[in-house]
C-alpha cells in the first residue's frame, strides 16, 4: 500500500508564552498543500526501513515512521513485520511539516492496511507522541492551532483561485535555536480573525514571530520574501521556523524570475 503524504505552511505564527514543560503555547494557521512525499509499506519477514529523494540527517532509528510503527506495535502485538519504503521530495528543516506528515500518515496507513479500527481521536492521541505538528496531518484540513499545535480547530478557507511558490534556499534551520531568540507575546489580534479578511490585508497584519531573528541571522532568506512581494505576491512569509518562504499568486500570474541553481522551488495548489 502506497500513501503521500503532504506538507503544509503557516499563515501566521504567533509565539503566545513558555510553559512550564518545556514547550511554548503558539497559534497559527496550518494550510495543507500539495508538495508530497511518498509512503510505501508492505509486509515483510525482517523489518526494513530505506529512503530516496532528499537526505535524511541522523539516526535511522529515530525517523517518525519507525516510531509510529513501533507506538502502534505496542499496542498491537498482532501487527505484522514490514518493510517501509519513503521517497522523500518534501526538503527537510524547511518548516514544511514533511517529518511530522509522514509520521502521520504512517500511522493512517497502518491502521488501513492492517485494519486496526483507529478511529480519528485515537489517531490524533498516537500522533501527538511523536511531534506537536503532528495531529494536524491526520485530520489534514486547514486548521487554527493552539497549545503547542495540537489543539485544533478546523476553519472554513478557500484559497482554491490563488496558487503559492515555494522557495526553500538549502538553509537547515533549528527549531529550538529559533524558538531561543523568541519573547513569547500574545498578539493584540488573533490570527483566526485576520484570515477571515481579504488576502490584500495579511500583508500587515499576519506576522510570523520566527521571521525577525531568522532574518537577522540569514539576510538571503529576507530576500526571498522581499522578492516574492516585488514579483507580485499578494501575500508572502516564511513558513514555520524556517527557511522555506511562500508567496501567494493570482492563478493568472505567470513566473519570469528565477532564483540561485541550489535553491528548492515548488509551485503548488492547495
Amino acid at each position: 500500500m502506497v500513501i503521500f503524504p503532504n506538507s503544509k505552511i503557516n499563515l501566521g505564527l504567533n509565539i503566545v508564552g513558555k510553559r512550564n514543560d518545556g514547550y511554548h503555547d503558539i497559534e497559527t494557521v496550518f494550510l495543507p498543500v500539495h508538495l508530497r512525499d511518498a509512503l510505501e509499506v508492505i509486509e515483510k519477514e525482517k523489518f526494513e526501513f530505506s529512503t530516496s529523494g532528499f537526505s535524511i540527517e541522523g539516526d535511522p532509528e529515530k525517523n517518525l515512521c519507525i516510531k509510529a510503527y513501533d507506538l502502534l506495535k505496542n499496542d498491537f502485538p498482532q501487527l505484522p513485520t514490514v518493510q517501509m519504503y519513503l521517497h522523500k521530495a518534501i526538503p527537510m528543516g524547511a518548516g514544511l511539516g514533511g517529518g511530522s506528515a509522514d509520521g502521520a500518515f504512517t500511522l493512517k496507513l497502518l491502521n488501513k492496511k492492517f485494519e486496526l479500527n483507529l478511529s480519528e481521536k485515537q489517531l490524533i492521541n498516537y500522533s501527538l507522541q511523536l511531534g506537536s505538528d503532528c495531529p494536524f496531518f491526520i485530520l489534514n484540513k486547514p486548521c487554527f492551532a493552539t497549545g503547542r499545535g495540537e489543539i485544533l480547530e478546523q476553519t472554513e478557507l478557500d484559497l482554491s483561485e490563488f496558487k503559492i511558490l515555494i522557495v526553500h534556499p538549502a538553509i537547515h534551520i533549528s527549531t529550538a535555536w529559533a524558538f531561543g531568540n523568541i519573547k513569547p507575546l500574545k498578539p493584540v489580534r488573533s490570527i483566526n480573525q485576520i484570515i477571515q479578511q481579504p488576502i490584500s490585508t495579511w500583508k500587515d497584519e499576519l506576522i510570523n514571530d520566527f521571521e525577525k531573528p531568522v532574518f537577522v541571522k540569514y539576510p538571503e532568506i529576507k530576500k526571498i520574501k522581499d522578492k516574492l512581494y516585488n514579483e507580485g505576491a499578494i501575500y508572502a512569509s516564511m513558513s514555520g521556523s524556517g527557511s522555506a518562504v511562500y508567496g501567494i499568486f493570482n492563478n493568472k500570474e505567470t513566473f519570469s524570475f528565477s532564483f540561485p541553481k541550489n535553491y528548492f522551488i515548488k509551485e503548488v495548489n492547495v
